[in-house]
């Protein structure tokens, strides 16, 4: 599943990995990046968004990304990881990457985000924004719950004594900053996270569910969920945000219609 800040897509994990992959190829490519017009890019670093990582085949190099998180003591865990599933893998420069330290005053310096691309944990929390979080919250240091830790331990051999319990984290109010957001949700405990995103109001005891407020957020209007049926009848809708951008612009030629910024529609554009 695929939240993104207009619309709820529902996909299967492979699908929804190749799906968001695209855009973000289509979202880079019409932004027309430059050396004095780089696309700013945010990243997550946990498991959901790897295989969206393996999917990517274009230009890298007027990109710049920023990370959601680290843990406080062990940076260089989410450094390598990034490193050995994405950037060795494309031509962005060594030095582009900025990960928390100052992020919010690099984000700024930016210009803002573009896209931010984030998962979610299985209490809702997103980046390492626990349970409890502030919506409005900026870049800090955050204490891991118990929830966090456990699911974490894969990633250290199992061993609870070495994760980490504290990580730097951009806040909530960062990540809905960006002018557009998208996250990823895969795996059924992660449902009910889901459920408390969109179909309950916004609430800081489920961080992702701030995703409400973005201006460009219509999910919670349309129907729930459950009604599967209903976003499934919507495939061929999204898939068209995916397709190669000269066939998208020749689809809008062919229609009469005029191309705006973004992602062919200017409605889409925050502003």
């Amino acid at each position: 599943m695929v939240i993104k800040s207009t619309r709820l897509v529902e996909l299967n994990f492979l699908d929804a990995s190749e799906w968001a992959a695209k855009y973000i190829r289509n979202r880079i490519i019409q932004f027309n990046p430059g050396p004095d017009k780089y696309f700013t890019l945010g990243l997550p670093t946990g498991s959901t968004p790897l295989s969206c990582y393996q999917n990517g085949d274009l230009s890298f190099k007027y990109v710049k990304t920023f990370n959601m998180d680290e843990y406080v003591g062990h940076p260089e865990r989410y450094h390598s990881s990034m490193w050995n599933n994405f950037f060795k893998h494309i031509d962005i420069h060594p030095k582009t990457p900025t990960f928390c330290d100052a992020c919010e005053e690099k984000i700024q310096a930016a210009g803002g985000t573009e896209l931010f691309v984030g998962g979610i944990g299985p209490d809702g929390h997103i980046a390492f924004n626990e349970p409890g979080s502030s919506l409005v919250s900026r870049t800090r240091v955050k204490t891991l719950a118990m929830d966090t830790i456990l699911a974490n331990a894969r990633f250290f051999d199992g061993d609870l004594t070495k994760v980490p319990i504290m990580a730097l984290t951009v806040g909530v109010g960062t990540v809905i900053d960006a002018r557009e957001v998208m996250i990823l949700v895969t795996g059924a405990h992660k449902a009910f996270a889901l459920y408390k995103a969109i179909e309950e109001g916004m609430n800081h005891m489920w961080t992702v569910s701030a995703s409400q407020q973005h201006p460009l957020t219509d999910a919670t209007l349309e129907p729930k969920v459950k009604t599967v049926k209903y976003f499934k009848a919507l495939t061929l809708v999204h898939n068209t945000l995916v397709d190669p951008v000269q066939y998208q612009e020749k689809e809008v030629q062919k229609n009469g219609q005029t191309l705006g910024n973004g992602w062919g529609c200017s409605r889409h554009s925050r502003q």
